[in-house]
């Protein structure tokens, strides 16, 4: 509704309805269709609320219907009619205010426009460099602007979700210090400090601890973030998270809390999210479901098959077995008799994955065995295989040999496709928490260890005196929220021991000196009295894009770049002059 002292307009044209009829009004919009009649024109006046039908009758004001005559496509108008009930047979289902329209007396063009490049309108086949070059036209379309109203209306909710458990909203800087985190860092040249840089922050993290020393206690922030690295359809180089910290707490209370908000926000856009919810150990979600993000909608699940051929004659499953790997299979029910070229397609998945090869037997639907590695296996393990995935005529077993750091995740890559291309998932929302994820991660390029999360994670209090001896068994105090086999946030409780922070900091390769260069000011603050906290980062992005029923995070963000890094419709990023570059204190090559 408009607010009774606007003057330019009375009422969004969406809003109207039978029970305005009698009504004069004011309204404004684009022109969404022409109908010439002969007699009568008819125009759908389309706003952010929606389309009303308006009508140019010439027995009503002759001037009024020569300017209907005239008007095309998308250009603005401003009209003043009564508002009346459509003729009986004439009334539209399809149309919100498809029970009524306005007859026009009054009409002035406010803009007039060129004919667009694609049509404003539902279901287009615009490729989408092109509807982002011409967003401004793309916003119009009901579905992105829907997503648009969606997102503000989700981002409100949090703000009032936080607001009344009295977390305070505070921003913090957009220009900081170079930290090694994780991803790349954007870097800002320094004008009036040459050879010095400012990043843009890829997280909030740093300064929403130092809010927490500093007594804050309850903090959140609607928060832009940054990072340099490859593209997707859940990324984008700049982004927003909701980002939540808390002292005096533990992980119950961490997740306890965000549920709650969560329940509510998922309220806002009409998801009803059961809770508590359930939690489930990284190891388990790796070793079922081959992913720290499983969507749980499906089956499909990884067994270990280790056993069934540790003594085998396949060499490749026995060499993996005695070697202390694993060998993981899948049963995808129903599909034994798949031709060829499609279980190799599966094969191409597998490998581009990390896997050496996909290993296959398609047990058809007339009974038959087809696969090139079936005359290796003792009837023993065939029977044994059969129960152990639970194969009956028609099924297709894969299977995928190696270390667990890759059996694991490549099964996983091909359930996610399997799951996909069979439609398995289903309509609605499947939430869980994922916890206790290792602390460190080997690096084999770097040969050294990194940070799960952050290298500012808790980890288990039992695990402490384990970080030297044997840091790949640490497990820490983390937690990523995953709806739909979506990660929708992550965190983790903090250190909150400058000595510990120190400890980690060392077995992630950052020496003394590079502590003190990269990490001094928060060392130093956590010698002053740190309180136990911790907190998650929400990605607001990605859920608004699950709750608009969206494909990637590009279809809820108004300017999106695309998977380069561009912005078709600024021409961003982009050169500079020479002036630009020797202010900074730089050069070209």
């Amino acid at each position: 509704m408009l607010d009774s002292r606007y003057t330019f307009r009375s009422d969004y044209g969406g809003d109207l309805r039978g029970v305005d009829a009698g009504r004069e009004v004011t309204i404004a919009g684009w022109v969404h269709r022409r109908r010439d009649h002969g007699g009568l024109v008819f125009i759908d006046l389309r706003d952010r609320s929606g389309l009303v039908q308006t009508v140019f009758d010439p027995e009503a004001s002759g001037d009024v219907f020569a300017l209907g005559e005239e008007v095309r496509p998308e250009w603005v108008l401003r009209i003043t009619g009564t508002v009346r009930e459509r003729p009986e047979g004439t009334v539209n289902p399809n149309m919100a205010t498809g029970e009524m329209e306005v007859l026009v007396t009054v009409a002035e063009v406010l803009s007039r426009a060129v004919t667009p490049p694609f049509e404003v309108a539902e279901g287009i086949e615009t490729d989408e460099i092109t509807r982002l070059k011409y967003r401004h036209i793309d916003l119009r379309r009901e579905e992105v602007l829907q997503a648009l109203l969606l997102r503000d209306r989700i981002t409100q909710r949090f703000r009032k979700a936080f607001e009344e458990r009295g977390f305070v909203e505070i921003e913090t800087p957009m220009l900081t210090k170079a930290t090694p985190e994780g991803a790349r860092d954007f870097l800002v040249p320094s004008r009036m400090q040459a050879d010095r840089f400012y990043a843009l922050p890829q997280s909030p993290q740093l300064f929403k601890q130092l809010l927490m020393i500093g007594g804050v206690e309850r903090y959140y922030q609607i928060a832009r973030c940054f990072r340099d690295e490859d593209l997707r359809a859940d990324r984008q180089p700049e982004f927003t998270q909701v980002d939540v910290e808390m002292s005096f707490v533990d992980q119950d209370d961490v997740l306890g809390l965000t549920e709650d908000v969560m329940s509510e926000v998922m309220a806002e856009a009409g998801v009803e999210l059961e809770t508590p919810l359930p939690r489930m150990p990284y190891a388990e979600a790796m070793g079922r479901f081959g992913s720290d993000r499983p969507d749980t909608r499906f089956g499909l699940e990884l067994v270990d098959l280790t056993g069934v051929f540790a003594d085998s004659g396949f060499k490749v499953f026995r060499s993996v077995a005695d070697s202390g790997g694993v060998v993981k299979g899948i049963n995808v029910k129903g599909c034994g008799d798949w031709p060829r070229a499609r279980v190799d397609r599966l094969n191409e998945i597998a490998t581009d994955a990390g896997a050496k090869g996909l290993a296959w037997i398609a047990y058809t639907s007339d009974g038959d065995v087809k696969s090139p590695i079936t005359k290796f296996f003792s009837e023993e393990e065939r029977t044994a295989l059969v129960s152990a995935l639970e194969i009956e005529a028609g099924d297709l077993a894969l299977f995928v040999a190696d270390v667990p750091g890759v059996a694991e995740p490549v099964l996983g890559v091909v359930r996610t496709h399997l799951g996909d291309e069979l439609g398995l998932a289903g309509d609605g929302f499947d939430a869980l928490w994922v916890v206790d994820f290792p602390m460190f991660e080997w690096d084999e390029e770097e040969e050294r260890f990194t940070a799960s999360h952050h290298p500012f994670t808790r980890p288990f209090d039992e695990h402490v005196d384990l970080l030297e001896e044997r840091p790949e068994d640490v497990l820490s105090y983390s937690h990523d929220l995953v709806i739909n086999g979506v990660e929708v946030g992550g965190g983790t409780l903090r250190i909150h021991d400058a000595e510990l922070q120190r400890r980690v900091l060392a077995l992630l390769g950052i020496e003394k000196r590079e502590a003190a260069d990269k990490f001094g000011f928060l060392l130093d603050a956590l010698t002053m009295g740190a309180p136990p906290h911790g907190g998650i980062a929400l990605g607001l992005d990605r859920l608004v894009m699950l709750l608009a029923g969206a494909d990637s995070i590009r279809d809820v963000i108004a300017f999106p770049k695309t998977s380069s890094g561009a912005c078709p419709l600024t021409g961003a990023p982009d050169t500079v002059t020479a002036r630009q570059l020797s202010e900074l204190h730089l050069k070209r090559d």
